[in-house]
């Protein structure tokens, strides 16, 4: 079954050529069936690149999934077009009566900054407050998990001296996990970051199950039954280019930054990248809905209860 998209909304089209199943809203009125509702609160300045990264990953699966786009209420958005927003997001103040089966919490450009004087701090915490009585399950991704094990467990993300920037291999802790299904005893991920979480505070919390790390920059993907959320804090998201956007991009300001690691085959900028992580990023976000769709209520209104 595909993911429902408005047809004129960019993804549409971009996951239409790439062969991923997507149904308009209109064909998808038509037919008996619930399909899960799944949010994407959207914190990343290129809102169109990010929409069409976790839709692909989404819509890969054989569910039906209704996908929202979701903005906080008073930050307004410096790097999209104001009537792309207007037409595809809602505030989150216009969906707070809502329920949803899944919602997607992204990463945001302000690591540097203490959770606290982010501008949209406070109703990010009403936000991740609602996902316990409005959200089956919650993923948070790099910044958005950081905030989300911060304000439920108060482990602290922390500045590292140089950035972590690359593709570094993991390994599968729990293989007995279901969002682990069907994965290798190691993996590859993109990771692109100035902070980190650590270990050995994760492990004083109580309940959180790490079930990806790396012995090179730290735990991945955490487990918080309790809250029925689970964090990643590097990217199965990224497209093939990403790391490379960003690396030309600092090079062209004047940034200091290094080459992402074992990512350009030897090492070399020249070279066109290889994509060595997107199977194991659709088992992950496959297995996430998958999870959804064995534990969710029927009768939306008892999600969250």
């Amino acid at each position: 079954m595909p993911i429902t998209l408005p047809e004129n909304l960019p993804a549409f089209k971009v996951l239409t050529s790439e062969g991923v199943s997507v149904m308009s809203q209109t064909r998808a009125a038509l037919q008996d069936i619930r399909p899960l509702r799944i949010g994407l609160l959207n914190l990343m300045p290129k809102k169109i690149q990010t929409e069409n990264q976790f839709a692909r990953l989404i819509g890969a699966t054989p569910l039906q999934i209704d996908f929202s786009l979701i903005r906080m209420s008073e930050h307004k958005t410096r790097n999209t077009a104001a009537e792309h927003m207007t037409e595809f997001y809602r505030p989150f103040s216009e969906v707070q009566d809502e329920k949803f089966d899944g919602l997607i919490i992204t990463g945001a450009p302000i690591e540097h900054l203490p959770f606290q004087d982010v501008t949209y701090w406070d109703e990010l915490v009403q936000v991740m407050d609602w996902t316990q009585t409005n959200v089956h399950s919650t993923f948070g991704v790099c910044w958005g998990g950081m905030a989300m094990i911060n304000h439920f467990h108060g482990v602290e993300k922390h500045m590292l001296d140089h950035k972590a920037f690359g593709c570094f291999r993991h390994q599968n802790l729990k293989p007995n996990s279901p969002y682990l299904r069907g994965f290798s005893d190691d993996c590859v991920i993109p990771v692109s970051r100035w902070t980190e979480m650590r270990q050995g505070e994760i492990d004083t919390a109580p309940g959180l199950k790490t079930l990806l790390g790396s012995d090179e920059v730290g735990p991945c993907l955490v487990e918080d039954p309790d809250h029925r959320a689970i964090y990643i804090f590097n990217h199965f998201e990224y497209d093939s280019g990403t790391l490379k956007e960003e690396y030309d991009r600092d090079i062209a300001s004047g940034t200091e930054i290094n080459v992402p690691a074992n990512y350009y085959p030897g090492d070399d900028p020249s070279l066109t990248p290889q994509n060595r992580w997107r199977s194991h990023g659709h088992l992950l976000y496959g297995n996430w809905i998958n999870q959804i769709y064995q534990t969710t209520s029927f009768d939306m209104s008892k999600i969250g209860k």
